[in-house]
């Protein structure tokens, strides 16, 4: 008990160095520890056992409950895509109304791009029968007697 306290210590490293050192010395026991690492959420980025911090775009955020940013990257509204806190709540506001824009133009202009593909593809067809209507009749071959 004392040797997993000291592990947490360590942190992730430690853990997955002695994962790495089980799976060589005896296989079930590497199995062994990858259960109780899975099980326990030592390896897991949004336990209290994690690694702590995260960085993402060009920022870190704690994993703990305790952190600054709503909670954390794991812990707060940042799970499952969706932004981190900054902690300013007009700011957020303003990031969130921002987003909300930015998709609206992007379904506007795909529907742009859309409209432009058919009117491509009209004039496309336009063409091919014009110039199918256009073509002069070849005369048809006479019968083959066979």
């Amino acid at each position: 008990m004392i040797l997993i306290e000291k592990m947490d210590e360590y942190g992730r490293a430690a853990w997955i160095a002695a994962l790495i050192l089980a799976f060589w010395a005896f296989w079930p026991l590497g199995l062994a520890l990858l259960a109780f690492l899975l099980l326990s959420g030592r390896l897991s980025a949004c336990s209290p056992h994690g690694a702590g911090r995260w960085h993402h775009a060009g920022r870190w955020y704690n994993s703990q409950p305790s952190g600054r940013m709503g909670g954390g990257w794991c812990g707060g509204r940042a799970r499952w895509g969706r932004a981190p806190s900054s902690g300013n709540a007009a700011f957020d506001e303003y990031r969130a109304e921002t987003l909300r824009r930015l998709e609206e133009e992007q379904q506007e202009f795909q529907a742009f791009l859309e409209r432009l593909r058919r009117a491509r593809d009209k004039a496309e067809f336009d063409q091919f029968m014009a110039e199918r209507r256009n073509r002069p009749q070849q005369p048809e071959p006479p019968p083959s007697e066979g």
